[in-house]
């Protein structure tokens, strides 16, 4: 069991000037960031990943390295709440700016070798969008509903394998959602609206369970508290609220800048319901633009769906039906 009974309470000046070296942590990012900056520069001006893109990634790795080596994980096995910042941050913050650097991309952009091991089998498995929205929602219910804060409290390496956890499931549910990547079909832009709301669905159910408990829910993680700690029961009972404020609320963040990135993209918009849907769109307005322009049996492939003409049709189709009710 690790010991923080001899940790000082936690002000400004704990906050900014409690370090730790963290070298394999550090190691880990310095290899990611040579392995990223190596492949993005093979592939030369005839990489599609902007320079935005880099330092997205660059900063996610960054934040990565700091959330584990201050203070937010010096005091999370002492403080609850802390111990939320430190979950929220490595699922949902690290992962987003992680994603934005399209990783997969700067991989399969290597060569074509490269590119169709991002299009395998296993690759399109992982990073579909229901394995990492499953994956999300047992890593985060797991690790607060269950035994496992108890665990990670008398383990190191259990600990830091939580870490990495929440790393790579919030990497792979964003994927999945906000991600652009060229390596797979991308889900269409209301099925990842969708996805993100599906997203609130743990984190609301651990923030209410941990925000309305009145009993301490991880006793043993609890027993290294130090003295001056706030009470281990409203301690849960914040976490929970930032849990379920944090959680939430990062999700929206998300969907609004999702939508806002298909209204402002006429490509994105194309995308916004996908093949099936949009197909049933274009034969409804071509179906109906054909039998206002044409006498005898229609033809709606003479029509086309997206013109001026096919939307001034539908728009009557819409105008009858209401004459009806």
């Amino acid at each position: 069991m690790h010991d923080h009974g001899s940790l000082p309470p936690l002000g400004w000046s704990e906050f900014f000037t409690t370090w730790s070296l963290q070298p394999g942590w550090l190691l880990a990012v310095v290899i990611l960031a040579a392995g990223y900056l190596t492949l993005r520069n093979a592939a030369g001006p005839a990489s599609t990943v902007k320079g935005w893109r880099v330092a997205s990634f660059l900063t996610g790795l960054g934040l990565m390295y700091v959330v584990v080596a201050s203070a937010i994980n010096g005091y999370a096995m002492s403080l609850a709440w802390m111990h939320m910042v430190l979950h929220l941050t490595l699922i949902m913050i690290v992962p987003t700016l992680l994603v934005l650097g399209h990783p997969l991309t700067v991989i399969a952009e290597t060569g074509p070798r490269a590119e169709r091991a991002m299009r395998s089998l296993p690759v399109t498995i992982l990073i579909h969008p229901v394995t990492g929205t499953l994956l999300y929602s047992v890593v985060i219910i797991g690790t607060h509903l269950s035994g496992f804060m108890d665990s990670m409290a008398q383990s190191r390496p259990l600990m830091v394998g939580e870490q990495v956890l929440y790393v790579v499931a919030g990497f792979l549910f964003l994927t999945g959602t906000i991600g652009e990547e060229k390596v797979r079909t991308d889900l269409p832009y209301l099925g990842r609206i969708a996805l993100l709301v599906v997203g609130m669905v743990p984190d609301t159910i651990v923030g209410i369970v941990m925000l309305q408990t009145e009993r301490d829910l991880y006793p043993v993680y609890s027993a290294a508290r130090p003295e001056w700690a706030l009470d281990a029961v409203k301690d849960i009972q914040t976490a929970g609220g930032l849990m379920w404020a944090g959680g939430d609320g990062g999700m929206m963040l998300l969907a609004i800048g999702l939508v806002i990135a298909v209204v402002s993209s006429p490509e994105r918009r194309a995308k916004m319901t996908g093949r099936f849907l949009d197909g049933v769109r274009s034969s409804r307005l071509a179906e109906e633009s054909a039998r206002g322009t044409t006498e005898g049996p229609a033809e709606p492939g003479s029509v086309d769906p997206d013109s001026d003409e096919a939307l001034d049709a539908y728009n009557a189709m819409l105008a009858r039906m209401n004459q009806h009710h």
